[in-house]
């Protein structure tokens, strides 16, 4: 019972971390960032504070919540 709930949990972490992942812009966001690769220094702290460290602190979040239920129904199945 408690391995059918811990791997639910991890299917449901899993498919977070994957939708959390795939919402992240990339370093450089297309044609624009290879033009003004420069105004990415400039203006790059504010982008810090916005939806982007949000989504980054949660990849880190779910991430180690990931491993740490991978453990934990590796253990409970055997």
């Amino acid at each position: 019972m408690l391995s059918m709930f811990l791997t639910v949990l991890l299917l449901i972490n899993a498919l977070a971390l994957i939708v959390v992942v795939v919402l992240q812009a990339g370093k450089s966001a297309g044609l624009s960032g290879a033009i003004t690769g420069g105004a990415e220094q400039l203006f790059g702290r504010q982008k810090a504070r916005g939806i982007d460290a949000v989504l980054h602190n949660l990849t880190r979040i779910l991430a180690a919540t990931f491993m740490i239920l991978s453990v934990l129904v590796a253990y409970f199945v055997k």
